[in-house]
């Protein structure tokens, strides 16, 4: 039989369908762009309430006599003025603050002492990062080598290294207090000359094996990443598995496409810029150095109400209490820090642009790739829904890229916790002592006990109030998620319009580095990229209001007049009600200014980059090749469900324990502590090593998770002993607690486990 070829225009007419088809998707989604943009500029539009009639600002400013009206005047123009003289003087102490900071190489800003312990730019592969050991301030007593060490990555995103310890209240006061060694990598302002991310990433394990050297009797270390620090975090689980224990995500964007509509816009500026190109110039113009004050002018950027005017205004308001904090807080915000051309370049085109990590495409040298697949120990996320730098879809989505769902999670023995703050912002995460005293507290107090945690992905949620001391009252929880959940909070992270934008970076770059950059490279010089760093607004504001400047050298002595005669204005003056409701309303100017920026930049986005993506300008992104094979098909499952009526007491236990949590659904930290307690003191488990405990824990998962009814039958094999029966039931019930508290779905399990092994005698026949 002949083949018949296809009319002229067929394949035509089946592309301009195709074509079409998505066109009509682009349509919809600027449709739904522009309904999410007005329900969240809503609350911006409505107008503000600044005499409501209701106080002082209202009926009750017009019911005071003229005199008293006067009176009040004169007292709040006292205040006023008296507030102004403390708080350029505050701006001026801020200003001279940053210029010794700056004189001094930008020192790390922990509050803490510290030992160097490695320094990074006396490795083979020399990088500006280095790790130190810190010491624990008076009062506190000595860490005990014996415990899990605590190590601490701060972000390198245009700021200096000490966030995490910048306070007592902080991620080091809560490690130091629980009696944890506790190490902290900083990092230097400029790098290394050619010094790459992989470098980072190789002293990085350097410090690790450090650690190991120092402490061989401890487990192995909780490694926190802030923000930036997060995503290096997971490079260095993914690369050196063996040497971390736990890892622990604070705010850090591992999937930047992620994200909903009408917010976030920050995942939208790599595509609005033509890609990765302007970071090269930048970097290009500082002769091979990227100045971090320009990523630091981009947060600013994203909440200009807080950063241009509401953190200033707070200051004066509360100069007499608010200083101090403002000063320390201000100097680690305006450290600027450096980075080569090759460590932006690579950061803008893998995970800004490219999005790469989450698909496992960023290459780690000789032929290989970080997977985070590779990562073996347990993982806590801690995002915020109030982030708008590192939104929750940024830190969770590449939970949902990586893995196919929650029982793929469980059956490759790993264990995933996730917490979301209902409102606190990004740097608070951080920085916040409510969010140390809280959360970080509660995520440590959990960490003690995560290695008894079955394999899964789970929320943790913290209920009640707080207690005192180590004690803190709340109720911690540990719910079962599945990825369904992450795919719900992430947002639109598979929207087409971005590799787009990875793919038009491309060859803008392409064309930058063929015909612009060689003409930028040969006319930058150390000595105008120093004087272009210099007059960067981020640095120049600061130096215009230090010492450096003349005319702000008198405050000083004027300020001190000031608080020798301080009259600060009655709390209920209706002055300064209307100074606040000003306040207000400016803020919410610029808020709503940002709003339609923002809305405008998104509406453009996705009208460039969807058209783009319709006319098939995209190349096919790639998915993660997450499992090539089912996983009920890989060996280590076969293995354990070869072997699931093999074992004994110990099998049984914590097999009848993950049957209990599942029917549960969760657990709550009460009883983890009990079922920790139980594997770690109590025989034959107290003479398993931790690692030999979590692969008991890793493969009665597996079995329970891939064939639960015969995972429960088979338990009678496992205990033939009636006395080993009623010694297993009596252990969980322990650590289950009050059958009261348990729940039905839990009581039930437990009933169906005394019928199978501890069976009610029946009653014997009469004759």
């Amino acid at each position: 039989m002949n083949a018949q070829t296809p009319p002229p225009g067929r394949e035509l007419m089946a592309r301009s369908a195709e074509t079409m088809s998505r066109f009509m998707e682009q349509a919809q989604a600027m449709g739904e762009v522009a309904r999410k943009q007005l329900a969240a500029m809503a609350p911006a539009l409505a107008p503000p309430r600044i005499m409501d009639g209701a106080g002082p600002t209202g009926s009750a400013l017009f019911a005071r006599s003229p005199f008293a009206l006067m009176a009040d005047a004169m007292a709040y123009a006292v205040d006023a003025s008296q507030r102004s003289v403390l708080f350029w003087d505050t701006m001026r102490q801020a200003g001279n603050a940053f210029a010794e900071h700056e004189k001094a190489g930008c020192p790390p800003v922990l509050v803490f002492e510290w030992d160097m312990v490695v320094d990074g730019r006396t490795l083979p592969r020399r990088c500006n990062y280095a790790l130190v050991r810190i010491k624990p301030p008076e009062g506190v007593r000595e860490p005990d080598p014996a415990m899990r060490p605590f190590v601490i990555i701060d972000p390198r995103a245009g700021h200096g290294a000490g966030i995490g310890g910048f306070k007592s209240d902080s991620q080091v006061g809560v490690a130091l207090r629980r009696g944890h060694p506790v190490y902290f990598v900083i990092f230097f302002r400029d790098p290394e000359p050619g010094q790459t991310i992989l470098d980072i990433t190789e002293a990085e394990a350097i410090f690790l094996r450090k650690i190991h050297e120092l402490h061989p009797e401890a487990q192995r270390p909780v490694v926190i990443g802030n923000c930036q620090g997060g995503w290096a975090v997971m490079m260095l689980g993914a690369s050196e598995p063996e040497l971390t224990g736990p890892l622990v995500l604070n705010g850090a964007p591992l999937s930047y496409w992620a994200g909903e509509k009408g917010r976030n816009p920050m995942r939208y500026t790599g595509g609005l810029a033509g890609g990765s190109w302007p970071a090269a110039l930048l970097a290009d113009l500082g002769n091979g150095t990227f100045d971090g004050a320009n990523l630091v002018a981009n947060f600013e950027s994203l909440s200009p109400g807080n950063t241009k005017f509401r953190k200033y205004y707070n200051l004066y308001e509360k100069v007499d209490t608010e200083a101090e904090r403002f000063l320390e807080f201000e100097r680690w915000w305006g450290g600027y820090f450096l980075m080569t051309r090759d460590e932006i370049r690579w950061i803008v085109e893998n995970l800004f642009i490219g999005d790469k990590f989450a698909r496992g495409e960023i290459s780690a040298g000789k032929g290989a790739s970080f997977n985070m697949r590779s990562v073996k120990s347990p993982i806590v996320v801690f995002a915020s829904a109030g982030d708008n730098i590192t939104p929750p879809g940024q830190a969770l989505r590449w939970i949902a890229d990586v893995y196919r769902d929650e029982q793929e999670i469980k059956t490759l023995g790993q264990t995933i916790i996730y917490l979301v703050h209902d409102e606190i912002g990004h740097l608070g995460i951080f920085v916040s002592g409510k969010v140390a005293n809280k959360e970080h507290t509660e995520i440590a107090n959990t960490l003690e006990l995560i290695e008894s945690v079955a394999p899964g992905l789970y929320e943790l949620r913290i209920t009640g109030t707080a207690g005192s001391g180590l004690n803190t009252g709340y109720q911690v929880e540990l719910v079962e998620k599945t990825v369904a959940d992450i795919r719900a909070v992430s947002g639109d992270a598979e929207n087409e319009a971005f590799p787009a934008v990875a793919r038009i970076s491309a060859l803008n770059q392409m064309i930058y580095d063929l015909f612009a950059s060689p003409i930028v490279r040969q006319f930058a010089t150390e000595e105008s990229a120093e004087l272009r760093r210099q007059m960067n607004p981020m640095r120049a504001r600061r130096y215009l209001v230090s010492d450096a400047n003349p005319l702000m050298r008198p405050l000083g002595a004027m300020a001190d007049m000031v608080r020798a005669n301080r009259q600060p204005v009655a709390p209920d003056n209706p002055f300064v009600a209307m100074e606040r409701a000003w306040a207000d309303s400016v803020e919410r100017s610029i808020d709503a200014w940002r709003d339609w920026r923002d809305s405008l930049q998104e509406t453009a986005f996705h009208a460039v980059y969807g058209t783009l993506s319709a006319l098939n300008v995209a190349s096919e992104v790639p998915t993660v090749d997450a499992a090539p094979e089912l996983a009920a098909e890989t060996p280590d499952v076969r293995a354990a469900l070869d072997r699931i009526a093999e074992g004994g007491y110990a099998e049984a236990v914590v097999r009848m324990m993950i049957l209990m949590a599942k029917a549960r659904g969760g657990v709550r930290r009460s009883r983890l502590a009990r079922s920790n307690a139980l594997l770690t003191t109590e025989e034959p488990f107290a003479q398993l090593t931790a690692s030999a405990r979590q692969a008991l824990i890793r493969e009665q998962t597996v079995v329970v998770e891939m064939a639960p009814q015969q995972a429960f039958e088979t338990l009678v094999s496992l205990l033939p002993d009636p006395a080993d029966r009623r010694r297993a039931l009596a252990s969980v019930a322990d650590v289950a607690g009050p059958e009261e508290e348990l729940g039905e779905p839990a009581l039930a399990m437990l009933n169906r486990l005394r019928g199978l092994l501890a069976p009610p005698k029946r009653p014997r026949q009469p004759g």
